[in-house]
């Protein structure tokens, strides 16, 4: 049993480390009505079908065909890390950042192995999570903290887009750049010798049109034209209904944390003393102190965290995004990546992290110098 927890609690350090300050912060703020009124439910319900939807889409093994039939059409390593890259950009986009790693670094190192370039393959996963984070910055429905803080701020799809772009151009830019160097000296490959045969999943007709309809209507709830809870209802009973093994392969520790975030920023917002010295930290710099909170904490917790005390939501939107790059805590989507990675090539690791931290403090330098010469 004791080893049982401390598991989960490795596992789940943020969520447990909310839950405890939303408890100490009722010490100070006793439970009453006003604890609903922390929740925001509409995000909850958005988060919570995008997430059934995902792993439903990622299980029938959509974007595994996808990956596949790119990949045929390479025939050099600078192509092949190109494809593997970019998959993660633009993907990240539409599945969110988290999805779009768990599937395409396995399915990179398995490519990279069959295919004998090895040497490839902590630039490419390292490139790959960055992608994954950057790519996502530019929807709504790219990460969590986007999902709220979109919601909050109540811009529109097109404002978001617009403030998102030039950051989105330049990192795709940064990368493409970045894969060049590392592929100065293209090497010749044939995908086609490379079998994938036993890894492969059959997509099903009637599960991919199921999730193809469910996703639209995410998209039509984002663009607030739909309620969220007629979304929820049917994403749940369609996936009970269908493909219900789906249910047990999310990650339902997100929404609780989401909800222990909520009531204690919900709580320390009712404590003048604390409101006070929180406002005046985050209050017109919210850019700078995005980032670096994120750096100690992730950057969803910090979105929930000072969303209540900031006066510049835009501002904040940028600062956890940018604030995904940096330390390995960073973003828990770079955690998926090390995993994997780790849990392979345990013996590099090292390695890994050094690539890793190299690379995400070039690009985040990049990203702050834009961002702070377009304020």
């Amino acid at each position: 049993m004791k080893e049982k927890i401390i598991a989960f609690v490795k596992k789940e350090t943020v969520l447990v480390v909310a839950a405890i300050l939303a408890v100490i912060s009722a010490f100070f703020v006793h439970p009453d009505q006003a604890y609903i009124d922390y929740i925001d439910f509409r995000v909850l319900g958005i988060l919570l079908s995008l997430m059934i939807i995902m792993a439903g889409v990622q299980n029938n093994g959509i974007f595994d065909e996808i990956g596949r039939w790119l990949l045929a059409h390479t025939k050099n390593t600078a192509q092949l890390a190109f494809v593997l890259v970019f998959l993660c950009f633009f993907s990240s986009m539409v599945i969110t950042n988290d999805v779009a790693l768990l599937t395409f670094v396995p399915f990179a190192l398995l490519t990279l192995q069959k295919c004998g370039q090895e040497r490839l393959m902590v630039p490419v996963i390292v490139l790959q999570t960055i992608a994954a984070n950057l790519g996502s910055m530019l929807t709504p429905i790219g990460n969590p903290q986007n999902l709220y803080l979109y919601n909050l701020s109540e811009m529109n799809a097109g404002e978001f887009l617009v403030l998102m772009l030039p950051y989105t151009v330049v990192s795709g830019v940064l990368l493409a750049l970045t894969i060049f160097v590392l592929s100065a000296r293209k090497r010749k490959i044939r995908l086609t010798d490379c079998h994938f045969s036993e890894e492969k999943k059959e997509m099903n007709k009637k599960l991919t049109g199921m999730y193809a309809v469910l996703f639209l209507m995410a998209l039509l709830v984002v663009a607030r034209i739909l309620p969220y809870y007629i979304l929820l209802a049917a994403v749940a009973v369609s996936v009970f209904l269908s493909d219900r093994k789906v249910l047990g392969q999310v990650d339902y520790c997100l929404i609780f944390t989401f909800i222990a975030f909520f009531i204690f920023t919900g709580n320390i917002g009712r404590l003048p003393a604390f409101q006070e010295v929180l406002h005046s930290l985050v209050n017109g710099r919210e850019l700078l102190v995005g980032i670096a909170t994120s750096q100690v904490i992730s950057n969803v917790p910090a979105a929930l965290l000072l969303s209540g005390f900031s006066g510049d939501l835009k501002q904040l939107l940028l600062g956890v995004n940018l604030g995904g790059l940096g330390t390995l805590i960073a973003s828990m989507a770079s955690l998926i990546s090390y995993k994997i990675y780790a849990h392979n090539y345990n013996r590099t690791k090292g390695y890994y992290l050094l690539w890793f931290h190299l690379a995400n403090i070039i690009f985040l330098a990049v990203l702050v110098l834009l961002a702070l010469g377009m304020r």
